[in-house]
């Protein structure tokens, strides 16, 4: 059976033979909105798949309906949200969340439209988002197909692998990044297949 994305990246002999060995991920269509992805994207920094997954079931259990309304969240009193398991940093990044949207600020008709380098320079702007999360949204929240997470540690391992790169830091970034021009428009899904090769899931960066 032929893959079905292989020859989206017929560009890159290396990347198009790997892809031709692995198993096709699946490309999601569902769109998250942005408010609820930037809440669940805060909880998981620096935990892993499981402890970020406990906390975020206990921090939506205090909320109408799992959905924490913004009014409803910055009215929870800090002991609250604390028994839940998150941070006092995290409180503080949740409830300026819940403020933006309650100030209109995080309204997915204004954001999603955005192109992909604005809508990052306005979720970056946004207290405890960093670039990464915000390309993680782009990504996973609003499927923007042609996303390059520079960050990202396991892309920065994969291709590290597959490229046998030698540089690091702003060096290695660089090379990422003309390395990924041959993928275009197709850089998000690349980067799942560069996880993929890992098993890795994209939880880590270099924001933390």
């Amino acid at each position: 059976m032929q893959h079905p994305h292989a020859h989206l990246f017929s560009q890159d002999p290396l990347l198009y033979q790997m892809i031709l060995q692995a198993k096709p991920v699946t490309e999601a269509t569902a769109y998250r909105p942005i408010y609820e992805a930037l809440l669940s994207s805060v909880i998981s920094q620096q935990l892993s798949v499981k402890a970020a997954a406990t906390i975020k079931a206990r921090f939506l259990a205090l909320f109408p309906d799992n959905y924490p309304d913004p009014a409803f969240l910055l009215s929870t009193p800090p002991e609250m949200l604390r028994a839940a398991g998150l941070s006092r940093q995290k409180i503080t990044y949740l409830q300026h969340l819940a403020q933006q949207k309650q100030d209109g600020k995080l309204e997915d008709a204004q954001l999603a439209p955005l192109p992909d380098e604005e809508l990052i320079q306005r979720l970056v702007q946004i207290k405890g988002i960093g670039r990464w999360t915000a390309e993680m949204i782009l990504m996973f929240a609003l499927h923007r197909p042609d996303v390059m997470p520079l960050d990202d540690l396991g892309i920065y391992n994969a291709m590290k692998r597959l490229y046998a790169l030698e540089e690091t830091d702003k060096a290695a970034k660089a090379r990422m990044e003309d390395i990924s021009e041959a993928w275009r428009p197709h850089r998000t899904l690349a980067c799942r297949y560069l996880w993929q090769s890992l098993d890795n899931a994209p939880v880590s960066s270099s924001e933390s």
